[in-house]
């Protein structure tokens, strides 16, 4: 890729390992610049499992001449707005924004769930989808002005669409990424900018495993038996459909895919 010239941009969150690598991957490899931001170990709301790190996120720059990296928590509109008026000035439109940020907490039933746990997910898993769109759509929206397809995909969870056991902060803030795309999408009518959710379900990442301790597992295997494939999905099987998200036109505008292996929990 050494000596190509990129001209579109995109940006993702959560990218430093799991699925937001993943999408990092494969937007790189579909010939744009990507801006991957993480928070890494910085991120605000404590987590019971092992963050992401510095390295993890450095690690990307290996990947490709053709991604930079951006160490801040996404939530904070300012920073990411200077992060996204720089790549694109320097690496062309922005055409695709893939919000994957995300962390999960849980163990309790719902009266009995401090209520910091609902004020860290909603920082954490929508204030930064939010942010995300506030800073990046004005950018999608010059792009498809100017004749790209141009995309907003937000990650929300299986969660978005049922009740999960002791995971009730967790699914209030999913069912709440929905609400933000489908209000982002009416917003958008007529524009040329796609919105779109997609919702994995049980992904072989460390959310995953923080399921499973969450409820008192030895392993996911459990968790990847709710699904009909039998398995736990890889990020890169999950990217793949985000990929397609990105550039699949106005016929997904609005919409929300499941990329959950016929799970059925």
């Amino acid at each position: 890729m050494s000596g190509r010239c990129v001209v579109t941009t995109a940006v993702v969150t959560g990218a430093a390992r799991g699925l937001g690598a993943a999408v990092t991957r494969r937007l790189v490899d579909r010939g744009l610049h990507v801006v991957a931001v993480d928070a890494a170990e910085h991120v605000v709301a404590p987590v019971d499992y092992p963050r992401a790190s510095p390295a993890d996120l450095m690690a990307l720059q290996q990947v490709s001449q053709d991604v930079s990296i951006a160490q801040i928590d996404a939530a904070q509109q300012g920073e990411l707005h200077d992060i996204v008026e720089r790549a694109v000035g320097q690496h062309g439109p922005l055409v695709a924004v893939v919000a994957a940020a995300a962390t999960i907490e849980g163990g309790q039933p719902l009266w009995e769930t401090d209520p910091e746990v609902l004020e860290r997910l909603w920082h954490n898993d929508v204030r930064t989808v939010w942010a995300t769109a506030a800073v990046t759509v004005p950018h999608l929206l010059a792009a498809a002005q100017e004749g790209h397809d141009a995309a907003f995909v937000a990650i929300a969870s299986a969660a978005a669409h049922r009740g999960l056991w002791h995971l009730s902060a967790y699914c209030t803030v999913k069912h709440a990424v929905l609400g933000l795309v489908r209000g982002l999408a009416a917003d958008l009518k007529g524009t040329g900018v796609t919105a779109v959710a997609v919702s994995p379900g049980s992904m072989d990442t460390r959310m995953l495993a923080e399921t499973a301790r969450i409820y008192g597992l030895p392993d996911t295997s459990p968790l990847a038996e709710a699904q009909t494939t039998g398995a736990a999905l890889t990020p890169e099987e999950v990217a793949a459909l985000v990929e397609t998200a990105c550039f699949s036109g106005p016929a997904l505008h609005g919409s929300v895919l499941h990329a959950d292996g016929g799970f059925t929990l």
